[in-house]
């Protein structure tokens, strides 16, 4: 089988998954213990009432209709309106809303997780027993082992009296002046000027969110990079008079980022899906900040179109790693394996 015929199949079976769960999420939202109408209601709800909406949100539906009507709108990108955060406003146009902090949020936090922890293994991992190999290792664990909801206040107070702490440096006034939280201002990202200040509003949030990451790939890639080292054809391309430079780059570097795949891909979701306790510390208030308040107030389509963007993030996100793999690893394909 060929790499691609091999990236193919995986592709048609990321349909499959999807549908699983979509339907996993149907399942747990309607035999859970939120309900919809107690929260539209309020306590001062009567009976007759409750009854009135529930027929007006099609809850006395049988089970097999609504699943029907949740999968034929999920697929179709139909997501509903939310019935308790904003009544009759569209799930699109609150994910609408709300995305673009979490993916920005996200994307600077992928960026220092892979720009930094995956350089500075690599390194390590070339100079193993130096003192650079210890002080990046060292630190690794110490980011590793940080809370992120910690570090956010820590950080958040640091920046906030950096005058004082760091003899006369005002994080807030330094290039932009912007403050610590609050969200960044994304209307018009091609001025350079709006561009600077929320790359400086989102750096505090997206080191904190991507700390954790950058630890951890700092470690595998420094021990990766040591297997491969280490391995017989390394040794062999030596024996061959291969230069130092072109082994580095293109044995390797190439071999030892094959272990980094899955995590850089797993880790990226948690990233770009944000973090509750981050964006609130922040004051960002992204999809992490909306699911959490949908499933607190127990607004059933936004929870289950929010749970189902979640999802296709995922299964998107397996796509990219398998496409990686193919394109990174020759032997993907062969054999059966991957």
């Amino acid at each position: 089988m060929s790499r691609w015929r091999y990236f193919a199949r995986r592709l048609l079976l990321s349909i499959p998954v999807l549908l699983f769960g979509a339907t996993i999420t149907f399942i747990v939202i309607r035999m859970g213990p939120l309900d919809p109408v107690a929260a539209i209601l309020g306590p001062t709800g009567d009976p007759q009432s409750y009854n009135r909406i529930e027929d007006q949100l099609g809850l006395n539906q049988p089970l097999w209709q609504q699943y029907i009507d949740y999968m034929t709108s999920m697929l179709t990108l139909q997501l509903g309106d939310s019935w308790v955060i904003r009544p009759d406003v569209s799930a699109n146009s609150l994910i609408t809303e709300y995305a673009p902090y979490t993916i920005w949020l996200g994307f600077w936090s992928v960026l220092i997780a892979i720009f930094v922890g995956i350089p500075l293994g690599f390194y390590a991992g070339l100079n193993p027993n130096t003192w650079s190999d210890y002080t990046a290792s060292f630190g690794g664990i110490v980011w590793r082992a940080m809370p992120n909801f910690w570090l956010a206040v820590i950080l958040t107070q640091v920046l906030s009296h950096s005058e004082g702490l760091f003899f006369g440096f005002d994080w807030q006034s330094w290039l932009v002046p912007v403050g610590v939280i609050g969200r960044p201002d994304l209307t018009n990202l091609f001025n350079p000027d709006i561009l600077l200040a929320a790359i400086k509003k989102i750096a505090p949030a997206a080191l904190v969110l991507g700390s954790a990451s950058m630890g951890n790939e700092m470690r595998i890639g420094r021990t990766a990079v040591l297997e491969t080292v280490n391995s017989n054809f390394i040794e062999t391309a030596r024996a061959k008079g291969v230069p130092p430079r072109s082994l580095v780059w293109k044995h390797i570097f190439r071999n030892a980022l094959i272990p980094l795949v899955p995590i850089i891909t797993g880790e990226a979701y948690l990233l770009i899906g944000g973090s509750v306790l981050v964006e609130t510390v922040f004051s960002i208030n992204g999809l992490g900040y909306l699911f959490f308040k949908a499933v607190m107030q127990g607004d059933l389509p936004l929870v289950g179109s929010l749970m189902f963007v979640f999802i296709l993030l995922v299964v998107i996100i397996n796509i990219l790693q398998d496409f990686l793999y193919t394109i990174i690893d020759p032997r993907v394909g062969y054999d059966g394996g991957a």
